[in-house]
């Protein structure tokens, strides 16, 4: 293990509610759904309730809702 990493650098494992989250599994971040970045749980703003998934930004967001069919796509 890096020196400079302690228990709590692993995953948590969160409950994702309406307008904020639950730590069910204490941890220093989550990992976004969409690009796989890691989240620092005290930067985390945006996620899904319904299907439970943290996003690193806005934009991973949106684009969970299109490939969900929430949102229409966007042609290119």
């Amino acid at each position: 293990m890096n020196r400079f990493e302690g228990p709590g650098a692993r995953p948590a494992k969160v409950r994702y509610l309406d307008g904020d989250f639950q730590i069910l599994m204490p941890g220093s971040h989550v990992v976004c759904a969409v690009t796989g970045d890691i989240i620092p749980i005290e930067e985390l703003k945006y996620w899904s309730v319904a299907r439970q998934e943290p996003y690193v930004d806005i934009h991973a967001s949106v684009a969970a809702d299109q490939r969900a069919g929430i949102l229409p796509g966007t042609s290119t």
